[in-house]
């Protein structure tokens, strides 16, 4: 599995970097594609281990979601959307999703919730990856800091499991994930931290803020992780696909960012 692991990542993260310095239309785009990629694996995620999901609703208003959200979060002069866009696309959302339930046979709440926890979740969420591109004079820098933070976590955390790993984190939601590999991930997380901040960062972050800042992405991205390993261990499947070699789907990839991109992007805006 490490080949392929390692000729996706070839691949992968060069494109990744040239969304990223680019900005702008270019992110959106890639962030779009993401978040559409990501609602459908959940929605193949539930319905492999037979739980109830509405396709139809899930990638119909999770594409009018990620929409709003990201022309809400994007910074283009010549945009003006009405103040009223949010509570009225939620609106829609939740009048859609019912409306269609219930002209659906079989009827089921637990499809009904299901289908809103994608909706919501997924475009929501990742939609602050844009916020934090978009951060003037620093986006670009920012982006690359929390990305690079998390691949860094996620390697240093894969081969210090591998080698040294003894005791599970968490049994039951990840049985290949141990203390040591999460421990080994945050350390050198915190440490890429501090060389990207030397790099790119030296005038908005303090050694002690890059710190703090590689110890939350750290912990956080691995918070994540574990809460979209519930959807899948509750659903008996593994991967949420086979898209990216090596790697599973894309939302096994950016699971990451689920609960990251908003706690950083928050972060950032209100205490640095």
């Amino acid at each position: 599995m490490l080949l392929p692991r390692i000729l996706t990542a070839v691949i992968g993260i060069p494109v990744i970097l040239a969304a990223i310095h680019f900005g702008g239309v270019v992110f959106m785009a890639f962030t779009a594609c993401v978040i559409l990629l990501c609602l459908y694996e959940y929605g193949l995620v539930l319905t492999a281990g037979k739980k109830p999901v509405h396709m139809v609703s899930l990638m119909l208003f999770g594409l009018l979601m990620a929409v709003v959200a990201i022309l809400g979060r994007a910074d283009l002069p010549s945009l003006e959307l009405p103040d009223n866009l949010y509570p009225f696309a939620i609106s829609v959302v939740i009048f859609g999703v019912l409306f269609i339930e219930v002209l659906t046979p079989h009827r089921s709440w637990e499809r009904v919730a299901n289908t809103f926890t994608g909706i919501f979740l997924i475009p929501w969420s990742l939609a602050h990856l844009i916020n934090i591109r978009d951060i003037a004079q620093y986006g670009e820098y920012l982006t690359l800091f929390m990305i690079i933070t998390v691949w860094i976590c996620d390697t240093g955390a894969y081969f210090t499991g591998r080698f040294l790993g003894r005791h599970k984190l968490n049994q039951e939601v990840s049985p290949k994930k141990t203390w040591e590999g999460a421990i080994g991930g945050t350390v050198l997380a915190v440490a890429g931290a501090l060389l990207m901040r030397h790099l790119f960062l030296p005038t908005l972050f303090s050694v002690q803020e890059a710190i703090y800042m590689g110890f939350l992405v750290a912990v956080i991205g691995q918070v994540s992780d574990l809460a979209e390993s519930v959807i899948k261990r509750s659903t008996g499947v593994k991967d949420s696909s086979n898209l990216l070699p090596g790697h599973g789907g894309f939302l096994d990839r950016f699971d990451s960012y689920l609960l990251l991109a908003p706690v950083f992007y928050y972060v950032v805006l209100y205490t640095l």
